[in-house]
């Protein structure tokens, strides 16, 4: 995966606008401890549900019971990590999920014996306008700082996403800190960008300077010292709010 934080310094400044790919998926021990089984039945309120992949390609159909997909995806992601969706719904032997792919928003049905379910209750917020990102687990705020997001010409897009990867860059003081999230969310602007296919990501960063500031090309900055708390922490699968 190369997110848009490949170039996602300061103005002026290069972050290592040579990157191609962030990293190596992390291993599931670091975010898989936090998920637990999830119910066939749904979760109660303020619970997520999250599906991973357990077989090579996931069709991807219109509606339940179709008997043809639009698209399938492979189970396993470019960087080595599984492929997750975050659940909208359930019905039998089918699930409505958030799709990973372009346009922003996508949604489809997966056969459910083509996943794994968990559960976990955390969700992201952030908050454009104000430079903030919030992290709840149920109601109790875990972590709240400071960020810097996209420029007026590449600006963060809005929307509900989800954490779908955590990735480790070679160099933990390179441009995307010691970690950085993969979200299920595009750029609105930029179609391709270091390689990649202009993913937003959440990372850390080797230029503190641009923290509360509109400085990136799309993605969302923070502290390494925040990054490294929510990779500790959280599981794959979390739903992110953006919000102007």
């Amino acid at each position: 995966m190369c997110l848009l934080a490949s170039s996602c310094g300061s103005a002026g400044r290069s972050a290592d606008a040579g990157a191609g790919t962030v990293g190596a998926s992390v291993p599931a021990g670091l975010w898989a401890r936090h998920q637990t089984s999830a119910p066939q039945a749904g979760a109660e309120a303020g619970v997520s549900i999250v599906a991973q992949a357990v077989v090579d390609r996931v069709g991807v159909y219109p509606a339940p019971g179709a008997g043809k997909p639009e698209q399938t995806l492979a189970g396993t992601q470019p960087s080595g990590g599984p492929l997750v969706f975050l659940v909208l719904a359930q019905r039998p032997g089918w699930l409505h999920v958030l799709l990973p792919v372009r346009p922003n928003g996508s949604r489809g049905w997966i056969h459910a014996s083509d996943v794994r379910l968990s559960q976990h209750d955390y969700r992201i917020v952030v908050a454009l306008g104000r430079h903030t990102i919030t992290v709840y687990r149920g109601t109790t705020v875990i972590d709240k700082e400071p960020i810097g997001v996209g420029r007026k010409d590449t600006p963060t897009p809005g929307g509900v996403y989800y954490t779908k990867e955590l990735l480790r860059p070679p160099n933990p003081n390179g441009p995307y800190g010691p970690y950085a999230y993969g979200l299920s969310g595009y750029s609105t602007v930029l179609t391709s960008f270091a390689g990649g296919d202009g993913v937003i990501g959440i990372h850390g960063t080797n230029d503190p300077s641009g923290i509360g500031k509109d400085v990136t090309h799309g993605c969302i900055r923070m502290s390494n010292g925040g990054i490294t708390k929510l990779a500790k922490i959280l599981p794959l699968g979390v739903p992110v709010q953006i919000i102007a």
